[in-house]
């Protein structure tokens, strides 16, 4: 029986940028049944790609087990001890990554590496002669990684999960209900550029929680996303938190029975977009155009202003030049109703 061939791959970090790459690597396997796939990623990710057949998750502890360049020189050593693989594709381009990949190389591995388009990004965000217009996407420039490494594929991902699929009796007993819609929220983003200021989202779960027929479910975690959950929870029906009571696994499953997900510029929209969820997201600092919109989604659910100074950065991690967050402030929570009423409605 033939061996068979791997690739290395690696994108250790963050959660969305990680969850981009689960419908590429899964349209390349089905393009090429014959290869495998060896995925370098954080440890936290790996639900990610449980149950995907021919990928072999290699966790990647930079905190402690694969520190600094020492840590990098023992994931080599590993690599070459205990995997056999054709060639490496670096879908991460940073410190780590390279200094892994330089010595794969000097061991005679061919290397292909992501084009993240950082000049033009770098012009997308300029405070002066702007370039705004549509960038590639990230799952594009995945794609276009895998095929400068001779491997052409076109997508082909239908979902981590099918919307057949019950809801686990555990995950069901927790959430307990019974209504016919299931709305979820993700108001919380690692920048304040990005975060639609919080009396706005409450509004929003006041709105739906007089509704009867609708459960809201909250995503998020750490102490303040959960203390701000729980004070929701304790004022409004039908709203029920997820913050630290099940799996990044778990999280995705109930996701995928959701009739339309409220999300951020977070990774909450790329792990919705996993399972086909729709998502009707907000977006400040940031902008779709820079690449990172979730995977599937259509673009007129994404809530945004058209201000001349947007978009001002492509994480979302500078302050306000304004001092005002005008356009996050700014949005009609009506326009965000609107778009998701269009989810929920239809299945009455």
């Amino acid at each position: 029986m033939e061996a068979r061939k791997n690739l290395l791959v690696m994108r250790l970090s963050a959660m969305g940028d990680v969850a981009m790459t689960v419908p590429v690597i899964a349209s390349f396997l089905k393009a090429y049944p014959k290869m495998g796939v060896i995925m370098l990623s954080s440890p936290r990710l790996s639900s990610l790609f449980e149950g995907m057949e021919r990928v072999t998750f290699l966790p990647v502890d930079t905190k402690n087990t694969y520190k600094g360049l020492f840590g990098m020189v023992k994931l080599y050593k590993r690599l070459k001890k205990d995997f056999t693989f054709e060639k490496m594709i670096d879908l991460h381009d940073v410190i780590r990554s390279k200094e892994l990949r330089t010595m794969i190389k000097m061991s005679g591995k061919e290397i292909y590496v992501i084009d993240k388009g950082r000049k033009e990004k770098k012009r997308l965000v300029s405070s002066q002669n702007k370039e705004k217009k549509q960038l590639k996407t990230s799952v594009r420039r995945y794609v276009e990684t895998f095929e400068a490494a001779g491997y052409p594929f076109a997508m082909d991902f239908s979902g981590l999960t099918s919307k057949e699929n019950a809801l686990p009796e555990r995950i069901a007993k927790e959430i307990q209900t019974d209504k016919a819609h299931r709305l979820a929220i993700a108001p919380f983003a690692q920048h304040t550029g990005k975060i639609l200021p919080l009396e706005k989202t409450e509004q929003i779960v006041a709105h739906y929680a007089e509704r009867d027929d609708t459960q809201i479910l909250l995503f998020g975690g750490g102490k303040a996303e959960t203390d701000t959950f729980n004070a929701w929870t304790a004022k409004y029906h039908n709203t029920f938190s997820m913050a630290g009571k099940f799996s990044l696994l778990e999280e995705i499953q109930v996701l995928n029975h959701c009739d339309v997900l409220l999300s951020m510029d977070s990774s909450n929209m790329h792990l919705a977009s996993l399972v086909g969820t729709p998502v009707v997201s907000v977006w400040g600092a940031t902008h779709p155009c820079a690449g990172f919109y979730g995977y599937g989604q259509d673009p007129s659910d994404a809530v945004q202003l058209d201000l001349p100074c947007r978009p001002c950065s492509i994480y979302g991690k500078k302050p306000c030049a304004r001092n005002d967050y005008a356009c996050l402030n700014g949005i009609d929570n009506n326009v965000i109703i609107n778009k998701l009423d269009k989810y929920i409605e239809k299945k009455r």
